[in-house]
């Protein structure tokens, strides 16, 4: 029998006739199926607050350089420093160059510097509050160098409600105009004394007035003073508008994994659900109950299963949210 033979016009027509009909079912393929190609990006990523790790780093245990290596041990791909671990490296390149290499090597994102005794920002004293916010300059070209998006700092100062407003605004406006010519976040802590405060805390920064200038609202960090601490919910409530990070404060688990002092359902139903953020959340465990590597891999464990029930929730609603920051954040 002969073989038949089609010409070219009738190949490229049957061609065409393909590939029109795999065009026409892939637009009628239910939604989720095209997911199951493109894995969906978590609600929030997870980062490690260095200060998780400080007894291991003032014991030695642990070097600075190695930092990365460490976080990434636990799944975890994003760090937040503490300067007072590389307090004499802050405008040593070589050194920061190489903090930088090995986490490049280990596919880990520098997200921020926390910066402490480098001065009262807001100081009653102009000079010394001056001195201040030129200390913190050197941490803000670290921050530059390494690739993070901010540094933490504190509102730390002295007198009445408004005195203090008044004064903290002035050196974190100063610090923030700096800031902003290396394009570098100055994100305030609720860390001790009005500062952990949630309304004033708010009220500051609404004052300061300044693009470069948030919070990093911590879950736990609200005591005012020895006979005043500040409700936690509605603090992180009053932060999460100026956020620019967002800390996930543990010390102590129960036995189901959750942690005893915060209901991390509740927060992150303000953080995530209300606030809309998007962001990295970094743990920062300081219990003592757990060993530092198994308190923060508790509260890697309790932020990925409240996160799971989350996205569980939002899926059923066909819910949503924002970018932001940090490469996800608000």
């Amino acid at each position: 029998m002969a073989r038949m033979t089609m010409t070219q016009s009738q190949v490229d027509r049957r061609r065409f006739l393909a590939t029109a009909t795999a065009a026409a079912v892939a637009v009628r393929l239910p939604a989720s199926l095209g997911a199951l190609a493109a894995p969906r990006a978590p609600l929030f990523e997870i980062s490690l607050a260095q200060w998780s790790l400080h007894r291991a780093l003032r014991g030695k245990e642990l070097d600075n350089l190695d930092f990365p290596k460490k976080t990434r041990s636990f799944g975890i791909g994003a760090v937040e420093y503490v300067n007072q671990f590389f307090a004499d490296k802050a405008r040593d390149e070589k050194y920061l160059a190489e903090l930088k290499k090995r986490c490049d090597g280990e596919g880990v994102k520098s997200l921020l510097i926390m910066c402490d005794g480098e001065g009262a920002l807001g100081d009653p004293d102009e000079k010394r509050r001056t001195q201040a916010v030129d200390n913190h300059h050197r941490w803000v070209e670290a921050a530059k160098f390494l690739g993070c998006h901010s540094i933490r700092v504190n509102a730390q100062s002295r007198g009445s409600w408004e005195e203090q407003k008044k004064l903290a605004v002035d050196g974190l406006r100063r610090l923030s105009e700096f800031g902003d010519k290396h394009g570098i976040f100055v994100i305030v802590e609720n860390h001790g004394g009005l500062s952990s405060n949630g309304k004033w805390l708010a009220e500051t920064l609404k004052a300061a007035d300044h693009p470069r200038c948030g919070a990093l609202p911590d879950f736990g960090n609200f005591r005012v003073s020895d006979k005043e601490t500040y409700d936690r919910y509605v603090g992180v409530d009053e932060l999460m508008p100026f956020a620019k990070g967002v800390s996930a404060k543990s010390h102590d688990f129960d036995d189901a994994g959750n942690e005893v002092h915060t209901d991390y359902a509740r927060m992150l139903e303000i953080v995530v659900g209300k606030h809309g953020w998007r962001g990295h959340i970094g743990i920062e465990y300081e219990g003592g109950k757990q060993s530092e590597d198994q308190g923060i891999a508790a509260t890697k464990a309790l932020l990925e299963r409240v996160r799971d029930a989350m996205q569980q929730a939002l899926d059923a609603k066909a819910g949503g949210g924002k970018a932001g920051v940090d490469g996800g954040g608000k």
